[in-house]
């Protein structure tokens, strides 16, 4: 099968390499999928570039996974001796950030990981909701347990977690608004987002207005500058950043917090199929959209990634590996 290796880390151009290799076999607890799609995660670049720092952490000088790509979806192969909730046939989706795999004809996955895909949905839409829907669903029912009249903030809202934030945020009743690249802005506004931010021409740090929730997907002001526009019993809560900056954001953040009834700190994403069902829920209600920018060819995985690495999606950015027999 085809699948695309890196065995050291660099740019996508410099060190992914497209070869054949053996299909996989199932463990007992395994299910064998036949990749239709895949959709690309800020995890992807960083375990290629290993850059922030604990993108090493399973391998410091050259990589332990070699091929990557965790939000998959696809149709099962086969099925390990141990694994019952799954038939060979079955369209599922999931998300393997630890094992990876997905940038590939055929993946291995644990059946614990995977939920099944609804036929209303196409497997690029599949794809692209597994890590990205669960962090925005994490973000705003978990940290805040947003409410009616809310208002909050998501920086970085152009993007897969952000695009899907800003609509779980409005689905709960929330004021928001929504930073990103002026490029973005039009498609927030569609998304529901109330007010938009181009960080390049104004700094939300510096707004006057106060937050009850501040999602941030990227990390570019300090926890000092973010603790100024919180609301007294407001939740900062870091997804994105840097390895300094989500140190900081885990250490100092609960310090910075400790006079008042503020808290901040990182979002630690937990997967978890119960809430990857409820995003699947929500998309196949007409509640939840995922924004698609670009689908290329697996062939084109490394200018994708780039693509990606640059800050031009709008949305998510999806690998269509195979068609639907």
């Amino acid at each position: 099968m085809q699948a695309f290796i890196h065995t050291a880390y660099g740019a996508p151009a410099d060190v992914l390499q497209l070869q054949e290799i053996a299909k996989p076999t199932p463990q007992d607890d395994e299910v064998l999928i036949k990749v239709q799609a895949v959709s690309l995660n800020a995890s992807d670049t960083e375990f290629l570039t290993g850059s922030p720092i604990y993108a090493r952490m399973a391998g410091i000088r050259k990589p332990s996974k070699t091929i990557l790509g965790s939000d998959i979806a696809g149709r099962v192969e086969a099925v390990g001796s141990g694994v019952s909730q799954f038939q060979p046939g079955d369209a599922v989706l999931g998300d393997l950030l630890y094992s990876g795999g997905g940038f590939a004809a055929y993946v291995c996955a644990p059946a614990t990981a995977l939920v099944r895909k609804p036929d209303s949905l196409t497997f690029e839409q599949a794809a692209a909701l597994p890590q990205a829907g669960v962090i925005a669903v994490q973000g705003v029912r978990d940290k805040r347990q947003v409410q009616p009249g809310d208002k909050v903030l998501i920086n970085g809202a152009g993007g897969g977690a952000g695009t899907f934030a800003v609509q779980l945020a409005k689905l709960h009743g929330a004021e928001v608004t929504a930073v990103d690249s002026a490029r973005k802005l039009d498609l927030l506004r569609s998304l529901g987002a109330d007010h938009v931010i181009d960080y390049q021409q104004e700094d939300f740090a510096r707004s006057g207005q106060r937050y009850d929730l501040i999602l941030d997907l990227v990390a570019r002001r300090s926890l000092f500058a973010c603790r100024r526009v919180l609301a007294a019993d407001g939740v900062y809560a870091m997804v994105g950043g840097t390895a300094v900056a989500l140190l900081q954001a885990a250490t100092l953040g609960p310090l910075i917090a400790a006079r008042g009834d503020q808290k901040m700190g990182i979002l630690a994403v937990r997967q978890n199929t119960a809430d990857l069902n409820h995003v699947v829920e929500l998309v196949e209600a007409g509640k939840l959209t995922p924004m698609i920018d670009q689908c290329y060819p697996l062939i084109e995985v490394p200018a994708a990634l780039q693509y990606l690495h640059d800050g031009q999606a709008l949305g998510k950015v999806v690998i269509t590996v195979a068609a639907d027999d």
